[in-house]
């Protein structure tokens, strides 16, 4: 225990000012923390059984220090971190509650307006230029006017190439990382440096942000880093962290241990405002129940206030117990007395204590020194020597160096193995890239689904063209064309319970969320519903049972099924997969009349990646149950498969229309590979599963070709049931890479 000196400044009354106490406090912990690093003391180390098995030299990371407010934890670092001990605030915190993201706010700043004289000697003394007080007192002219030119290449560069290029831009001109590493927690900032960096990246691109916008942005979030819980993105990350002092709040140390732990505020009770607001109590009148009062005022006011603050009270003994039990070897703690040392636990545990082992709610008065020393005294001569009692007193500052680590031999590492740049993880949509005109990536990590043309498709169909004429419209047929627009629907699709009492109300609400996502110019939101409620209206034909997207509950859907395959062996590959083997497997088991027998040829189009090996990854639309029970594909497509200088109709979503776009955009390889997917799923999770009897088939629902009953038959749905014995073979070629 440490007894703080009465040297340091005191109110009228003769008490220790709290915020001189609490920077006396944090210095005298940070030179006590240097004395034990350096006096060569050892921490004794157990087996999970409890017998030692040998000791360790202390280190930072054996040490925690526990306070109630991460404002008292910012004072800890910052005298640690001046004693040149790393420390950190365990939990992580919000990456924008730190000094590095007000930095970058003022850099921002600075940039929103490069001549600004005030805001150029505010960016000076961030990181980025790393002046000191000194420095930006005394700079002349021509210094100053070497800032503002840098601030105005530096806004440029942000302007025309975003943050990443700025941040990089300026991590080589500055020096920036040398210095910030330079310092005692400088791999902790530059590492928040980065981060930050990255998220401010993130949402310049995302939204489309300027800089005064993006200044903004960062400024609200450090606004709210106090307020709120860091999502996964925010949270600050550096694995060295665990080499570090540990610093962090009472209540996040619940259930934790440390060798050494220091509580140098628990002479201090927790604020209560003195001003009439709110309180929060448990009422006895109510059996206990958590009760507000409100009113301020009332005959109940005055004691509604004192039960609030003896929970209050309650609450930090409770709390300075977990801190005194977190200590597996030495617990170190401090007394100073302010004047509401009277009220907090350490106070009330050593001076208000009745003889019944009762705590009173509030102390009667702070005792004074003769009477404190006399107290702890008692405590150090019952103890046996398990206690030691000293009074803090400042010396010089003082800072720890590190032991030196013995030099090792380096020696360059040597990559000496070849690499298989035929094994990937690739999708449907990666091997058919180069056959589709929109932009192509692996579909799990697309922000847009990208296997839907960018620009209409026209595809011819038989009759005569008056037929064409008097064909209904399409309900969708107004709606935008595109990878956007496919994406918006397939999102509101997900999302929507088809089955809902109030199919225009789900709806709306799911076009609202989508939208909300990222706005698409869709025109009056009555008309994507009544199109998508057509679309959920029609009848899907035998295959479905004579069904409608509208019959099937929420219990029967499995949405959006993400599936990765092996192929051709998978981390160990015994060959590869090409699409001659699964043309193969098409010819053999399927009869000519087959809607897809004639697609094997369609497998030699070059601009397909003909091998592979590694994973097929891909998500299934939404996979359906039916009666017996089986199970069915459908796959929501919004391609525009008429001219594109001409109103859609329904006739151009007829059954030769749909089986020559299958064929043409190669979505009868996808339906090849999700029927795969389904089938491996069910292998391993139905008993006595049979692909005869539990395959129902694949639907690909041409959304902008379905009116509901008005649909002429077979409009806008393609349907397709493989043969058993083709999945069994299909599903061996994919494991072996060979029909």
């Amino acid at each position: 225990m440490h007894r703080s000196e009465t040297s340091i400044e005191l109110t009228d009354y003769g008490y220790a000012r709290a915020p001189a106490a609490r920077e006396h406090v944090a210095r005298d912990l940070a030179a006590d923390i240097v004395r034990l690093l350096d006096s060569g003391a050892t921490v004794q180390q157990r087996s999970a059984t409890g017998e030692p098995c040998g000791d360790e030299p202390i280190c930072p990371r054996h040490i925690a220090v526990l306070v109630r407010t991460h404002a008292n934890a910012e004072l800890v670092c910052g005298q640690l971190e001046a004693a040149r001990v790393p420390a950190v605030i365990n939990g992580g915190g919000n990456v924008f509650g730190t000094p590095t993201a007000r930095a970058w706010l003022r850099l921002l700043e600075a940039l929103e307006r490069p001549a600004s004289t005030v805001r150029a000697r505010t960016a000076a003394a961030t990181p980025f230029l790393g002046w000191s007080a000194e420095r930006i007192a005394t700079a002349g002219e021509p210094e100053w006017d070497e800032v503002h030119r840098r601030l105005h290449r530096w806004s440029r560069i942000l302007r025309d190439s975003g943050v990443a290029a700025l941040a990089e831009a300026i991590m080589v001109s500055e020096n920036l990382a040398a210095r910030m590493l330079a310092e005692t927690a400088g791999e902790r900032r530059l590492t928040d440096l980065n981060h930050i960096a990255q998220l401010l990246h993130r949402a310049a691109s995302a939204e489309r942000l300027g800089v005064t916008a993006l200044r903004g942005w960062l400024a609200e979030r450090t606004a709210d880093a106090a307020r709120e819980d860091p999502e996964d993105e925010r949270t600050r990350r550096l694995e060295s962290d665990a080499e570090a002092v540990q610093v962090l709040t009472i209540h996040r140390s619940k259930g934790l241990e440390f060798p050494v732990v220091y509580c140098p505020f628990l002479w201090e009770p927790s604020y209560i405002p003195r001003d009439p607001e709110p309180v929060f109590f448990h009422d006895p009148a109510t059996g206990f129940r958590r009760t507000i009062d409100v009113g301020l005022e009332g005959r109940a006011w005055e004691a509604h206030v004192r039960r609030h603050r003896e929970e209050q009270r309650g609450e930090d003994l409770r709390l300075a117990y977990v801190a005194l039990t977190r200590a597996k070897h030495q617990a170190v703690i401090w007394w100073a007395p302010s004047y509401d040392s009277r009220h907090s636990p350490l106070g009330r545990l050593l001076f208000a204590k009745g003889p019944d082992g009762n705590i009173a709610p509030e102390g009667r008065s702070t005792p004074s020194d003769e009477a404190a020393d006399s107290r702890f005294a008692e405590l150090a001569d019952r103890a046996g020597g398990a206690i030691a009692v000293e009074r803090s007193a400042l010396g010089a500052p003082s800072t720890w160096s590190p032991p030196a680590e013995p030099p090792v031999d380096l020696v360059a590492a040597r990559f000496d193995r070849r690499l298989d740049l035929r094994w990937r993880r690739t999708s449907y949509t990666d091997i058919t890239s180069e056959a589709h005109e929109a932009l192509v990536a692996s579909e799990p990590e697309s922000p847009v689904l990208t296997d839907e043309p960018s620009a209409p498709t026209p595809v011819a169909v038989e009759g005569p063209g008056a037929a064409l004429e008097l064909a209904p419209e399409s309900p969708l047929g107004t709606m935008p064309v595109g990878v956007a627009f496919g994406t918006f629907v397939h999102r509101v699709l997900e999302a929507s319970d088809f089955a809902a009492d109030d199919l225009d109300a789900e709806l709306a609400a799911s076009v609202a969320a989508a939208h909300a996502r990222g706005p698409l110019e869709l025109g009056a939101p009555a008309k994507i519903i009544a199109g998508l409620r057509a679309a959920i209206d029609t009848p899907l034909g035998p295959l479905f049972d004579g069904r409608r997207l509208r019959d099937v509950p929420r219990r029967d859907r499995l949405d959006e099924l993400e599936f990765e395959l092996p192929l051709a062996g998978g981390d160990t590959p015994t060959g590869q997969l090409t699409l001659q083997a699964i043309a193969r497997a098409l010819t053999e088991h399927l009869p000519p009349e087959d809607p897809m027998a004639g697609y094997a040829a369609r497998l030699e189009d070059p601009s397909l990646r003909s091998h592979m090996r590694g994973f097929l990854t891909g998500s299934i639309d939404l996979v359906v149950r039916l009666d017996g029970p089986r199970f069915a594909i459908a796959d929501y497509k919004t391609n525009w498969l008429g001219p594109a200088d001409e109103p859609l109709t329904l006739a151009h979503y007829r059954g030769d229309a749909l089986a020559a776009e299958m064929s043409r955009a190669h979505y009868s390889l996808q339906a090849l590979l999700y029927t795969v997917a389904l089938h491996r799923y069910l292998r391993w999770r139905l008993p006595a599963y049979d692909p005869d009897r539990h395959l129902a088939g694949v639907l690909y629902l041409f959304v902008r070709g379905m009116a509901g009953e008005l649909s002429e038959p077979r409009s806008g749905v393609f349907a397709w049931r493989p043969p058993g014995r083709l999945v069994v073979a299909l599903s061996d070629v994919l494991g072996s890479g060979t029909a």
